[in-house]
């Protein structure tokens, strides 16, 4: 499914005639795998954090294009360039409270050279249309502390809450089985 998106010139000038698309989201496609983990890999240096290693970018593309994918991918494309130039990814979780499921998007991400154009604005659409459509009770994400444009964007323009009474935790894959190998009375 290929969701065109009319240019932004069509706001600013305000013309009722139609404006070819400047671009389209569309979920992506296992062919899309080498171009996801490239923009994965850009949107790793954005957060000044190391790219996937190779057997990472390996079960990316099992676990996002595989015949039972962990993930769902969506992908931007534009006229102008072969590759994708934005992804989002998202999967599902599940409110006990709510007894409904959560969207859930784990990354959204627009090359540098492409933003401006509405691009992750309707990807955050795309995504909030199929939490509506799939009956999910909401739809979370979280954002880097210094990512201040971002956070505005979430908050002002989406009317987002920044959640402030949960703290997110985590175990690495190492903590994880330091864990589980620990046996003590009240671990």
């Amino acid at each position: 499914m290929r969701t065109p998106v009319t240019s932004a010139a069509r706001r600013r000038t305000g013309s009722n005639r139609p404006q070819p698309a400047a671009f389209y989201l569309r979920r992506a496609a296992r062919r899309d795998g080498p171009a996801v983990v490239r923009l994965i890999a850009a949107l790793a240096a954005f957060e000044h954090l190391p790219p996937p290693t190779a057997a990472a970018r390996k079960r990316l593309l099992a676990d996002g294009f595989g015949p039972r994918p962990r993930f769902e991918t969506w992908v931007a494309d534009v006229p102008e360039s072969r590759t994708p130039v934005g992804y989002a990814i998202l999967f599902h979780t599940y409110s006990t409270f709510l007894a409904r499921p959560t969207l859930y998007l784990e990354d959204v991400f627009v090359l540098p050279e492409f933003r401006g154009r509405g691009i992750g604005t309707a990807f955050l659409r795309q995504c909030a249309d199929l939490a509506r459509s799939r009956g999910c009770g909401r739809m979370e994400w979280t954002c880097l502390d210094w990512n201040k444009r971002a956070q505005a964007v979430y908050e002002q323009r989406l009317g987002a809450r920044h959640l402030t009474e949960w703290f997110l935790y985590r175990l690495t894959r190492s903590e994880i089985a330091a864990f589980v190998k620990r046996r003590c009375g009240r671990c």
